[in-house]
């Protein structure tokens, strides 16, 4: 097992990085928008970036995930010991809250709210509550509870909503719909970043 991946942050996404290691050899991992908000801005420079690792091997494919911080592999890998959970929807669960509110969620028994990720129905955000409410109390993740603000009409940001869009595009989301609520975050919040942008809009498609 590939514990940690460290190298030079070479492209980054709102679904993925590549790090270059020793020997010119590039990795790209899936990551969620977690990770993501972690490693912005670090593709700008030479700086090292350390990635704990998660591979998924399958006979047609073989798949790098990665996470920022131990807690968030650990966590993802409680989501998807749950049936019916993939890699894919817990990325997606990691994209719509942070670790520590997905915690939050799941010791809550808090099932609505998880609902409101893509993928997720009664029945899974049911069995995710009650597989998971003993084992997230062992991961040491500070709970916090899940706001949201609001903001003042203004111009959209099109730079921040074209990126927005094509990270939900690449989530599998469908571009109409997508561009309606991302239009609607950005009036309502004209400084949002696209990470802010496209956490809130998880929760809204």
């Amino acid at each position: 097992m590939i514990e940690y991946i460290r190298g030079e942050l070479v492209e980054l996404t709102p679904t993925s990085a590549t790090l270059e290691t020793t020997g010119g050899v590039a990795y790209e991992l899936g990551i969620s928008l977690y990770t993501f908000t972690a490693l912005q801005g670090k593709e700008k420079n030479t700086e090292m970036v350390k990635l704990y690792c998660y591979e998924q091997i399958r006979e047609d494919a073989w798949t790098l995930w990665g996470f920022g911080t131990k807690q968030e592999r650990e966590l993802f890998l409680l989501l998807i010991t749950v049936s019916g959970i993939g890699p894919g929807m817990a990325r997606m669960a990691l994209s719509a809250f942070s670790p520590a509110e997905l915690c939050n969620i799941i010791l809550n028994g808090n099932d609505k709210m998880l609902k409101q990720v893509k993928g997720i129905g009664p029945k899974a955000a049911q069995r995710i509550i009650v597989d998971l409410k003993d084992k997230v109390v062992t991961l040491g993740i500070d709970a916090q509870n899940v706001t949201s603000d609001g903001g003042d009409v203004v111009e959209v940001n099109n730079e921040v909503k074209d990126e927005a869009i094509a990270a939900l595009t690449m989530l599998g989301f469908s571009p109409a719909p997508t561009q309606k609520v991302v239009v609607k975050i950005l009036t309502d919040e004209p400084d949002a970043k696209v990470e802010t942008v496209i956490r809130k809009a998880l929760k809204m498609l």
